[in-house]
C-alpha cells in the first residue's frame, strides 16, 4: 500500500458512511449483509466484516440480536453548558438551572453512601487513602432519556456531622456545592475541570443507553476553597449526543 491509499475495509466503510450521512441509507434501514457487501464491492468476507465493525465503532449502526445490523438514528447533539460565571446565591446546580430554563425537561435520581477513599480519589481530595468520604451517584435525564452520569466524593472530615453531609438531603439538599459549603463557613473560590474522552465502561453504557465501543466525554471536576479540595466528581456524557459548551469570563 502506497502513501495515501486506504485499506479496502476503510474504503468500503467510507462509502457506506457516505450513504448513511446523505440519507441513501436512512435511520432504521438494515445495513447490506456481509455477503452483499462482498459481492457489490468485490472484497473478501474479512474486509466486509471489518467495514461493518468500523461503522459500528463509529456509532453509525447497531446490531440487533437475531435480526441484523441497522442504521442508527442520528440525533443532533445537544448542549450541556459549563459556565465560569458565578451564579446568584441559592441557585440550584448548573444542570438544574439549565433544564429549568428549557422547560423543566430534566430529571435526576441520586443515592449517597459513605465509603473509604481509594488512592485516586484521596489524591484528588488531598486526604489519606482510606479516609471516609461521602460518595453520591447521579443519573441525569433529558426528557426521560439518560444523558449524564455523575459520581461525586466529599471528605467527611469537612462535612461530617453537619447539615450538608448528604448532598441531596437537609435544608440545602439539591443546591450547588458553593452554597452548601458556604453554609459551613467554607468559601469555594475556584474549580478545576479536566476534560477527556474514552470508550464507555459496560455499566456506564448500560445506564446511558449506549452500545459497546461508544465514546464518552469524561469531566473530572474538583472544587477548592483556596487550596483545599472540598468536592471532586466524575461526569460522564455520551459523546455522540451531547457537546460541552464553556462560557468563561474574560478578565
Amino acid at each position: 500500500m502506497t502513501f495515501g491509499e486506504q485499506p479496502a475495509y476503510l474504503r468500503v466503510a467510507g462509502d457506506l458512511r457516505k450513504k448513511i450521512v446523505d440519507g441513501s441509507l436512512p435511520p432504521h434501514t438494515r445495513l447490506p449483509s456481509q455477503a452483499r457487501i462482498r459481492r457489490e464491492y468485490g472484497v473478501s468476507d474479512t474486509v466486509a466484516l471489518e467495514a461493518r465493525k468500523v461503522l459500528m465503532a463509529e456509532g453509525l449502526v447497531e446490531g440487533r440480536s437475531g435480526s441484523g445490523t441497522y442504521v442508527r438514528e442520528r440525533l443532533q447533539p445537544r448542549r450541556i453548558a459549563r459556565s465560569g460565571y458565578r451564579v446568584p446565591p441559592g441557585t440550584s446546580t448548573p444542570f438544574r438551572q439549565e433544564q429549568a430554563e428549557e422547560g423543566a425537561r430534566g430529571t435526576w435520581e441520586s443515592s449517597s453512601v459513605q465509603e473509604e477513599a481509594d488512592e485516586e480519589t484521596a489524591a484528588r481530595l488531598g486526604v489519606e487513602t482510606g479516609a471516609r468520604v461521602m460518595c453520591t451517584r447521579y443519573v441525569f435525564r433529558d426528557a426521560g432519556r439518560p444523558m449524564m452520569l455523575s459520581t461525586s466524593w466529599e471528605p467527611l472530615e469537612l462535612t461530617g456531622r453537619t447539615p450538608v453531609m448528604l448532598p441531596e438531603e437537609g435544608p440545602l439538599g439539591g443546591t450547588g456545592v458553593v452554597d452548601r459549603m458556604a453554609a459551613i463557613d467554607t468559601v469555594v473560590d475556584n474549580v478545576v475541570e479536566e476534560v477527556g474522552a474514552r470508550p464507555g465502561l459496560a455499566e456506564e453504557l448500560l445506564l446511558l443507553g449506549g452500545v459497546p465501543g461508544h465514546v464518552v466525554i469524561v469531566v473530572a471536576r474538583t472544587y477548592y476553597a483556596s487550596q483545599r479540595a472540598v468536592e471532586t466528581a466524575d461526569l460522564v456524557v455520551p459523546a455522540d449526543r451531547y457537546r460541552l459548551t464553556y462560557h468563561l469570563p474574560v478578565r
